[in-house]
């Protein structure tokens, strides 16, 4: 690595004349002081350059005069190429990327220690992230969470998967409820230890908190109980706080600690007295009342918190264990908002009470991300000194891991992130976590265009063999004018490691001419799944007026990834085109993606766009936008479909039905976080109970909590007999394997939600699965019935079904013909070709296959089908190299599993061992890899 530090040779040095440009300025500019972006423009003045166009019902002008695009696009210009520039990734990306994992999964097989798997668990959760599958994820964290044997690990461990599913999101749930998941459970969370019979399932915890509890009122210097007073010990000793005496049982002051009881029956001369004076011993005389109590009773219900706080303080004191403990358990039960945490926490650090700091900190944590935002709190958690009395209480890395990813998810260029992103630079122990903390303050403040600083963090991490970090470096030089040293030492990593697109992606952007456009088409050769080549070759095209080329290069990307800066690249150029329709639909689509999103170089507001362009097309009804929306739907167009429904939330922003169907598109494009907060939303405006639920089981369901979507389906059933609640349950229940019993309940709940009202779109879902069911069931008949009337009500996907059916009745061409009618009518298709191919010849199944990569390159197994072709014609090194390539870009399970079926084929066990291991770092219950793993290790 040490030749990357350095001007290495003289390589070509020839170019060096033909690098000019010494700075490229950030596409968002943003402001650093407060992390937020500039809203440059404001409306007034937007206005002034729209008012021509907009103001007159008149055709627009040509594009040479003052058009309604020009109006548009006058302020802020269309893209530039040299203003586009990738961003750098704030995860770990190693180059060695399935060596990695598989290293992972052996250091988690051979860990006996729980809290050892625990902290490997988040290990794996940072190495995944890259990866951007939720699933994985999420499941990194249960695992983190089940493990966890501390009270500190798991406060923070709960509160970091209740995050996840951002609860906090949801009207009328506490921060510190129990949600019902054990592993979120604050209360759970507070007891130390492990319990294998706590890992997962619903808590059974007191959802009310509130009990009885006797209570003790103070009256002048008598105690009064409002039960029966018990029967008092005989007093023998006085303790004295000024003229006030205090009489106490001798035995049972002893009882409270060693010092207290060498004192009372040891040499002192205190073991004589009858009185003793203890004014000078920091305790009121209400706290000397309650530890003469507590000495009876060992209870602390009896007292107001204050009184507790001082036994707690008096306990440390006189080394009273039990009684430290008591109160430490005691104030921590008591913490459930802010204002109260952020006093009692200072306490339980000053008086080394670590329960009543992790109680504190949990009601911090469960208040994210809102309490990034409360000036206390960060006050106190970004403090240095405030980390290193942390550290004492035992609270280190996983605290400011979670706390800096939550920062960093809100804002990439607050101060907030960056004080907290060096609070958990203090805290690191590892090497990956060093390297990781590097790597996202060199992205942090990369944004910030703090480039010095950004190229000391990029540089520190390459350094500890991250040679991702090395991209960093490269951008920082460029954005302080080396450009030519930003290229050649992106040459030098290409030329030292095996190529990854990632690095011919960097170089380009210190490229020119010929080679630039080389070095982006060999990293989208290399990761077709890159979006930064597809950008800057759309804008290129837009500067040599091949708008509708432009368009095309950008189409190539949206079929297979939905992505906020892409779509607004092609509105913009759908206005250059004066396609205010198609701008409109793209513009509605991306404020679905992200409400708040900002236009135009961040300074206009996508709302506002809609707005202005909402004049330039036609404006449909609630009626006409449901008939549309059929349209679409049958047309498999999905983002056609989220345009109709965004508009539908303008006439009726509130609709919770809409906002369900709308969750229903974006998990099928795989935008989950918007699909979430879709959900979120519809069951924030549900108008009852049952639908409520409804919504919150598929809350559940998707974030994996399969048991208790059930249980919300089966309330809401019991409530009121609707298709969203059978629907619900078939779906969850389906989600397994089913023996012919389940199969005919899972039947059977879909024919109850078919006598339900609903609208044709559920029902031709509905439909569908019910084909699926009856298929797997071996009644085809029946199946091809569901699948008929499914299109009969524009249910397209019934195609697919249809031509399963027939697929199994040996009529091959009418399965092909059946997928041929899918692949014309759909808008998204790429599924589509890839099904046919098993319908026809190798040769045509070859076509389909490539066709399906070309459209959406993420699709795992037109590679997988390839490779075994690859395998059955004994082409033993080319098959590994088709499913290396794609494991480059897409680690899939599935490929890494075929891929080591063929090492051990060809007898290369090791490989084989290796390509399970990382497989089964993704999923460790995965059937086939455990069979070959255990197979190959034998």
């Amino acid at each position: 690595m040490q030749k990357i530090y350095c001007h290495l040779d003289m390589r070509g040095l020839k170019l060096l004349d033909r690098f000019t440009s010494t700075q490229v300025h950030a596409l968002n500019p943003t402001d650093t002081s407060n992390g937020k972006t500039h809203v440059g423009v404001s409306r007034a003045k937007l206005n002034s350059h729209l008012i021509k166009s907009f103001g007159s019902n008149s055709k627009p002008k040509s594009f040479n005069s003052l058009s309604v695009t020009e109006a548009l696009l006058l302020p802020y210009g269309l893209p530039a190429t040299d203003l586009l520039e990738p961003s750098i990734e704030p995860h770990l990306k190693p180059a060695e990327f399935v060596e990695i994992l598989a290293d992972l999964y052996h250091r988690l097989e051979n860990c006996s220690s729980q809290s050892d798997k625990s902290l490997l668990s988040i290990e794996q959760y940072s190495l995944l992230r890259s990866l951007g599958d939720p699933k994985l994820l999420r499941r990194c964290l249960r695992a983190a969470r089940q493990n966890a044997v501390d009270v500190n690990s798991k406060v923070v461990l709960s509160a970091w998967l209740r995050f996840e599913r951002r609860e906090d999101e949801l009207v009328g749930m506490s921060a510190m409820a129990c949600s019902g998941q054990v592993l979120e459970c604050p209360k759970v969370a507070l007891v130390n230890g492990f319990d294998p019979n706590l890992v997962s399932g619903h808590c059974q915890c007191d959802h009310d908190p509130s009990k009885a509890v006797n209570m003790l009122i103070f009256e002048g210097n008598e105690c009064v109980s409002l039960e029966e007073e018990e029967e008092e010990e005989e007093s023998d000793v006085s303790f004295c706080i000024g003229n006030v005496e205090i009489n106490c049982a001798r035995c049972k002051i002893a009882s409270l600690s060693s010092p207290f009881e060498a004192m009372l029956y040891g040499c002192f001369k205190e073991s004589k007295k009858g009185k003793i004076d203890f004014s000078e011993n920091g305790i009121s005389v209400k706290g000397m009342r309650a530890v003469e109590m507590y000495s009876r009773t060992r209870r602390l219900d009896l007292f107001s918190p204050e009184i507790v706080v001082e036994l707690l303080s008096f306990a440390n004191r006189f080394c009273c264990e039990e009684m430290k403990s008591a109160c430490d358990a005691y104030l921590a039960s008591l913490v459930d908002n802010i204002d109260d945490a952020l006093v009692l926490i200072e306490y339980g650090l000053e008086e080394m009470a670590y329960l009543l700091v992790a109680a504190c900190l949990q009601v911090l944590l469960r208040e994210l991300p809102s309490s990034l935002y409360n000036p206390k709190v960060m006050k106190f958690l970004c403090s240095s000194k405030v980390r290193e009395r942390l550290a004492m209480a035992g609270h280190g890395f996983l605290l400011y891991y979670f706390l800096s990813h939550v920062a960093m998810e809100e804002s990439m260029v607050s101060k907030t992130t960056v004080m907290l992103l060096e609070r958990l630079e203090e805290c690191t122990t590892e090497r990956w976590q060093k390297t990781l903390v590097l790597h996202q303050l060199g992205c942090v403040l990369l944004e910030r265009r703090e480039f010095k600083d950004a190229q000391f963090r990029f540089l520190a991490a390459a350094k500890a063999g991250h040679v991702y970090s090395v991209a960093g470096v490269a951008r920082t030089k460029y954005k302080q004018g080396q450009q030519y040293s930003a290229y050649t030492l992106m040459s030098s990593i290409i030329s030292e490691y095996k190529p990854a697109g990632w690095m011919y992606q960097e170089r380009a952007l210190y490229n020119i001419g010929k080679e630039k456009i080389l070095d982006l088409s060999t990293a989208t050769e290399l990761d077709p799944t890159l979006l930064f080549p597809y950008k800057y070759r759309a804008v290129a095209k837009a500067e040599e007026k091949q708008i509708r080329a432009a368009i095309l290069e950008i189409d190539r990307t949206v079929r297979f990834k939905l992505s906020p800066d892409c779509i607004e690249l092609r509105a913009w150029f759908f206005i250059a085109l004066e396609d205010y329709e198609s701008a409109l639909r793209d513009i509605r689509v991306l404020l679905t993606l992200e409400p708040n999103y900002m236009m135009f170089h961040g300074k206009v507001s996508g709302d506002y766009l809609v707005e202005l362009l909402s004049h330039r097309v036609k404006q449909l009804s609630q009626a006409d936008c449901w008939m549309h929306l059929y349209d679409q739907w049958s047309s498999v167009d999905d983002i056609g479909s989220l345009a109709i429904i965004h508009q539908m939330l303008g006439h009726n922003p509130g609709k919770s039905l809409i906002q369900f169907r709308q969750s229903l598109l974006l998990l099928r494009l795989n935008c989950q976080k918007a699909a979430m907060r879709s959900l979120r939303l519809a069951r924030n405006n549900s108008g009852s109970e049952h639908e409520r639920l409804v919504y919150e089981g598929w809350i559940l369901y998707d974030t994996g909590n399969r048991e208790e979507a059930l249980s919300k389906a089966e309330k809401s059933i019991h409530i009121q007999r609707s298709f969203e609640a059978f629907f619900l349950k078939a779906y969850a229940l389906a989600d397994t394997s089913l023996d012919s019993e389940s199969s005919s309940y899972v039947i059977q709940l879909l024919e109850e939600a078919l006598k339900c009202p609903s609208d044709g779109l559920r029902k031709g879902q509905a439909l569908n699965n019910l084909g699926s069911i009856y298929v797997d069931c071996g009644k085809l008949d029946k199946a091809v019935d569901c699948y008929m009337s499914a299109l009969d009500i524009k249910h397209t996907r019934a195609h697919q079904g249809l031509a399963r059916v027939y697929h199994l009745k040996n009529q091959r061409k009418a399965a092909y013909d059946e997928m041929t009618k899918l692949i014309e009518k759909a808008q998204n298709n790429a599924s589509a070709y890839e099904k046919r191919s098993e319908y026809c010849d190798p040769e045509m199944a070859k076509t389909d296959l490539n066709m399906a990569t070309q459209l959406d390159p993420l699709r795992t197994y037109p590679y997988r089908y390839r490779a075994a072709v690859l395998m059955d014609e004994q082409k033993e090194s080319e098959a590994v190299e088709e499913l290396t390539r794609a494991i480059v870009f897409k680690p899939d399970l599935q490929i890494l599993h075929l891929r080591a079926a063929f090492h051990e084929s060809i007898g290369d066990v090791s490989s084989a061992l290796q390509d399970c291991q990382a497989a089964l770092c993704m999923d460790p219950n995965h059937t086939d890899t455990l069979d070959l793993y255990n197979r190959a290790r034998d």
